[in-house]
């Protein structure tokens, strides 16, 4: 009775579901539904604020890591820690190992800002979409900036007195950056 019962169930929403090809339409649903309108190029551009690893979409401004720091520890350092090594969050100081890049066979080590990030603009990017934990996204383009100078400089990447913006961040190069492949896939029908 069991079996039987199951079974039925199963023809039962097979029928249900169906099995259509996705592109059949039912006749007589309405080809629009009248919900909603299309984006204004202003709604657009104020949500494309990716940055790329090349710095295309960095926007205006700048900072420095003494800025920074005074910015990472209002709003960072309750996660992070006062140095950015202790947690209770990601740890984001930290070169160790600086040879090799063992992280696949070795679990001891813990990736960082330092040893692992390949791109200092994504880590703009991330920064900036996605932090403080608490407001993300509530960073302006001058804080985001310092508090990637400050990172760079506590993970002995640039000096202390650099300043990063559109045109500098770009340049640098993280320690890992040629630890990563390009994705190099464009799509297209040879890409299932």
């Amino acid at each position: 009775m069991r079996v039987a019962a199951a079974l039925l169930a199963l023809a039962l929403a097979d029928g249900a579901c169906g099995n259509r090809d996705p592109g059949d339409a039912r006749p007589d649903a309405p080809a629009r539904f009248g919900l909603g309108r299309a984006a204004t190029v202003d709604e657009l551009s104020a949500w494309n604020i990716d940055v790329m690893p090349d710095g295309t979409g960095l926007p205006p401004g700048s900072g420095t890591a003494a800025q920074g720091r005074a910015i990472y520890a209002r709003k960072c350092a309750a996660c992070h820690g006062r140095t950015g090594t202790e947690g209770p969050f990601d740890r984001l100081v930290g070169r160790e190992p600086r040879l090799g890049f063992p992280f696949g066979r070795d679990p001891r080590f813990v990736k960082t800002l330092g040893n692992y990030w390949p791109y200092a603009t994504t880590l703009y990017d991330y920064v900036n979409r996605a932090m403080p934990l608490n407001a993300p996204g509530s960073l302006t383009p001058d804080e985001v900036y310092g508090l990637v100078a400050f990172l760079l400089w506590r993970n002995e990447i640039v000096t202390d007195s650099a300043v990063m913006n559109a045109q500098t961040l770009p340049q640098v190069v993280m320690p890992a950056h040629d630890r990563f492949v390009i994705d190099n896939r464009r799509g297209g029908p040879e890409i299932r």
